[in-house]
């Protein structure tokens, strides 16, 4: 008899700037108030990179000293690295490499996975997939993006939601179970016209004209994203647990890309969940992109329970989108 190889989280490292933008801080910025943000967001605050010369890749090379730390590994040990981002330091080399020189992972090889919003669970997939064939035994996943580098902070219709962060989690091979058991995840081209970054790649070269325009920022059309969003994140988690014939009852966590509160409280709901079982930190962190999964994971680990059964949701840019079922394996 065969042992099925799957892919554990054995670790969970997070990090984010010091610097808080609150609300109140934007109210002096834009046409906002608080309580408007609030409601219709559910963000409080956002942490901000603001210094000088440090971008994603430092935000990443934390979160995974973290995971180091906590786990006491040599950085030697590490066979590979997906960063999940839309901010990577530059078009290339990958953020991946740039990390994996910061902590020392000289064995590691690394590439940049770019989903928007649903990055980290496309990652996942990915690196769990890595450990699944038996060639590599530990893979790091880490999504992380400084949103405030392409945010036009005149716009409020943008510069309200995002945050920048980095969380990061260590997959390990498992005989007994417990990890990534399954995901199912989409793409749909034709949602690009409504969340992009227009200038800056191949199509639209950044020059004189794409910076006076602004399209080097990212542009949302809040009511069409906002019901594709609701719609595919709610949809793809109950195809995720009607496949594996599990209820409500079953999940101890929902861990959701916090986007929007709203979103949240619809796909909780189609999954028959209180919010008692929602992973919810979008009021101190607001949409950090491909970072808001794994930041849950590190905010509620010591909640975690072996065993847990969680469902991870997100949806994002391009439209992309998915859900995947996780057995907590610590």
């Amino acid at each position: 008899m065969t042992t099925t190889l799957r892919a554990a989280i054995t670790a969970v490292g997070g990090y984010v700037p010091e610097t808080k933008l609150t609300n109140f801080d934007l109210e002096k910025m834009v046409d906002t108030n608080d309580e408007w943000i609030k409601s219709r967001t559910g963000i409080s605050e956002r942490r901000i990179l603001r210094e000088p010369g440090k971008a994603s890749s430092d935000m990443g090379t934390e979160a995974i000293l973290d995971i180091i730390r906590k786990k006491n590994i040599d950085p030697l040990e590490i066979d590979c690295i997906i960063c999940a981002t839309v901010t990577p330091d530059m078009p290339f080399p990958s953020t991946a490499n740039l990390i994996g020189d910061k902590v020392g992972a000289k064995n590691a090889f690394g590439f940049d996975l770019g989903a928007a919003c649903s990055g980290f669970l496309f990652a996942l997939t990915t690196g769990a997939s890595f450990i699944e064939t038996g060639r590599y035994k530990k893979v790091i996943v880490v999504g992380v993006d400084k949103m405030s580098s392409i945010i036009d902070y005149t716009d409020r219709a943008t510069c309200i939601l995002f945050g920048d962060g980095a969380g990061a989690v260590l997959l390990e091979p498992s005989t007994d179970g417990l990890g990534f058991q399954d995901a199912i995840l989409k793409s749909d081209g034709s949602g690009a016209k409504y969340l992009n970054l227009k200038a800056g790649g191949s199509l639209k070269p950044a020059s004189f004209e794409t910076v006076m325009a602004k399209e080097h920022f990212a542009f949302q059309d809040g009511q069409p994203v906002f019901k594709f969003a609701v719609k595919g994140m709610a949809d793809v988690s109950a195809e995720l647990m009607e496949k594996h014939k599990l209820t409500g009852d079953d999940i101890a966590w929902l861990v959701p890309h916090q986007a929007n509160l709203r979103i949240i409280d619809a796909t909780a709901n189609r999954m028959g969940l209180t919010m008692e079982k929602v992973m919810i930190n979008i009021q101190k962190y607001g949409n950090t992109t491909a970072a808001t999964i794994p930041l849950c994971l590190w905010d509620w680990e010591k909640q975690l329970n072996k065993g847990d059964n969680l469902i991870l949701a997100a949806f994002g840019g391009g439209f992309t989108w998915g859900a995947s079922w996780i057995k907590w394996a610590y």
